[in-house]
């Protein structure tokens, strides 16, 4: 460990968004002149930001606690598990200090009293770079626009660890665009608690950008992200009417063909007790609607089953909306019960094997539908962003796949390729989750 440079070692766990709030920590420790290392040796002290969304995030929370302490022993928490303090000291006592999720002035002020900065650091000779500090490779960074949640969905407690909706000013949100494409960024993925509501808080006020007024809404956060060259792609959009306005964005080539709905379910016996904002009869109509607008859309989506009260019947009414709806990427979970989430408190609990029976049939059945719609793809000329290159080849993804969560795109290529860019392609195989290719 250095005496002169204090060290900082991260553990960042969860979802994009809590990356993003890693990512903002350790650009403001940067800017104060701790180095960033990858070793556990190496770290005058460790944070871990937690996840604590299931149980079984939190139980890797919890281990990835436990290691830190067994390598290192200085250890710092947080997070969202952190808002569960004692939950994580009757396990590891002997953290340091536990904040929990935004709380960034905490966990620097908590970094500060274990491991205090250089007294003679100047940030003007100790650059850091413009676009901050990154945790995602140097072609594609995520963009979160807001924090927080209005909604109350029956078995989520984002809202609780998260706050309300906190929408960013649109100027300030272009800006952090603008100066990660400065820095080589190809891809911007676009995220929040609930992307959909973005500036609502605010009312959609106007900023200013570059000397343009440019209202605090998701379509002109849109329509100016599109104009930066680069591909733009949204996560976390709840269905709500306005999402209407952005599908000719797409078929325009303006941000990507790609739409990431946490539906959930779709019996509206269930998604009523799950108290989401969005009905399956209205939603079905609508991707009907933004297909024959934008044939390219590809549509991502995420599925609980084994929700208390659902039936064979509620589950088997999903399975035949999956039918119609043909979502072409799609991951499931089987229900876990949150510590304070409302739905702990309704009747109806599905069994353990009753779940895992369902979750397996809803695999297998949306599996065939994907694999359907992939081969779809065999003979097209698409364009795919390169991610890493080894000795077996290129690896990248269409438009269709978002980092870490959807397909790849395994690429043949005579010519030299390197992570960043970006090939047209012929498309000659598939299976259900992956395409192979070759470069025109």
């Amino acid at each position: 460990m250095s005496k002169e440079v204090p060290s900082i070692g991260w553990v960042s766990l969860g979802c994009p968004k809590a990356t993003v709030d890693s990512e903002r920590i350790l650009t403001q420790l940067r800017t104060e002149g701790y180095r960033i290392v990858p070793s556990y040796e190496e770290a005058d002290v460790v944070v871990v930001n937690t996840c604590g969304f299931i149980d079984s995030a939190k139980a890797e929370s919890l281990d990835a606690i436990g290691e830190a302490l067994a390598e290192n022993g200085k250890v710092i928490v947080t997070g969202c598990m952190g808002v569960s303090e004692e939950a994580i000291r009757n396990v590891h006592p002997s953290v340091l200090a536990v904040t929990g999720p935004q709380q960034y002035e905490q966990v620097v002020s908590a970094v500060h009293e274990v491991a205090p900065p250089k007294a003679d650091h100047d940030p003007f000779v100790d650059l850091v770079p413009p676009q901050g500090i990154r945790l995602t490779p140097r072609h594609y960074a995520y963009l979160k626009i807001s924090e927080g949640c209005n909604h109350s969905c029956a078995f989520c407690i984002i809202p609780s660890m998260r706050g309300k909706l906190v929408s960013r000013p649109a100027g300030e949100v272009l800006g952090e665009a603008e100066r990660l494409v400065g820095a080589g960024v190809q891809e911007l993925l676009v995220i929040a608690q609930d992307t959909s509501a973005y500036g609502v808080d605010l009312r959609y006020r106007t900023d200013f950008w570059n000397g343009r007024p440019v209202k605090t809404r998701l379509l002109e956060l849109c329509e100016e992200l599109g104009r930066m060259g680069v591909w733009v792609r949204l996560h976390y959009v709840y269905p709500y009417p306005s999402v209407d306005e952005l599908i000719p964005l797409m078929a325009a080539g303006k941000i990507l063909p790609y739409l990431d709905i946490p539906l959930q379910h779709a019996s509206p016996k269930i998604l009523k007790a799950m108290k989401r904002p969005a009905f399956e009869d209205q939603t079905l109509a609508r991707i009907r609607k933004w297909r024959e607008i934008c044939p390219e859309l590809t549509i991502r989506s995420t599925f609980i089953v084994g929700f208390p009260g659902e039936t064979e019947e509620d589950f088997q009414y999903l399975l035949d909306w999956l039918s119609e709806a043909q979502l072409d990427r799609v991951g499931c979970f089987q229900y876990s019960a949150v510590d304070g989430a409302p739905a702990n408190e309704l009747e109806g609990a599905v069994a353990e094997e009753v779940k895992q029976e369902r979750w397996e049939r809803f695999m297998a059945h949306q599996q065939a539908i994907s694999a359907a719609r992939l081969q779809r793809r065999i003979g097209q000329e698409i364009e795919v962003l390169i991610d890493e290159v080894d000795e077996q080849g290129a690896v990248g993804r269409s438009w269709a796949d978002a980092p870490e969560i959807d397909g790849n795109v395994y690429v043949d290529s005579a010519q030299v390729l390197k992570p960043g860019d970006k090939v047209r392609v012929r498309v000659t195989d598939a299976d259900e989750y992956d395409l192979w290719a070759e470069t025109l």
